[in-house]
């Protein structure tokens, strides 16, 4: 493109100056004046020439400067495969917590038949406290849940036979401060106490009986 430009701009100069008229005159010069013609007409194609190079550098630089940032500019498209690269598939990892939250569901569930005891509100919230005085320094949540989670916690409780006990402060408490695996706070050790005591003293009078 630039040397068709370049060319034409040098076929329009040349049209012009060797007219019909201008090559009669060009005949009957003499040699000085040919070459004097030839050099200026060299040095208006050159000047012409340089003008139209000299504009097709300008306009190359800015071409060449948009297609640079052109390149570097990704699409929403690209971004996001870019994201999906680096942090993961937005799907995939959904997924992955699902099934983790599932595990997580499956593990919790498994561990309330080993608790000592299940603290309700009595319908929004259960938590299921165990105590082992040899290996805790206080009892532990090993099940918590509100609404369809706390009834289906009642649910395995009563089939295995563990104690349901009905504390709404308590439950509320324990269910908002206190995570699953994580021994219970030393403000809430008398409250526990007391209702461990109380399942203590019911598991002795049914074993007696």
């Amino acid at each position: 493109m630039k040397l068709i430009i370049v060319g034409f701009v040098s076929f329009l100069y040349i049209r012009k100056e060797f007219s019909s008229k201008n090559i009669i005159d060009f005949i009957d010069t003499g040699l000085s004046s040919i070459f004097a013609i030839s050099i200026k007409l060299m040095y208006g194609l050159a000047l012409r020439v340089s003008t139209a190079l000299i504009i097709l550098a300008v306009l190359d630089y800015l071409y060449q400067k948009w297609q640079y940032k052109r390149n570097l500019r990704m699409t929403k498209e690209e971004v996001k495969e870019e994201r999906k690269q680096l942090d993961g598939d937005p799907l995939i990892k959904s997924k992955i917590r699902s099934i983790q939250r599932q595990m997580a569901m499956k593990r919790m569930m498994s561990s309330i038949p080993k608790a000592d005891v299940v603290v309700t509100n009595p319908s929004h919230f259960a938590v299921a406290l165990k105590y082992d005085g040899v290996t805790m320094k206080a009892p532990t949540v090993v099940a918590k849940g509100a609404d369809f989670i706390a009834k289906r916690i009642k649910e395995i409780a009563k089939k295995h036979k563990i104690p349901l006990v009905e504390d709404k402060i308590l439950a509320q408490t324990m269910y908002k401060t206190v995570e699953i695996g994580r021994e219970i706070p030393q403000k809430l050790y008398y409250a526990v106490a007391k209702v461990l005591s109380y399942v203590y003293q019911l598991k002795k009078g049914n074993n007696r009986a």
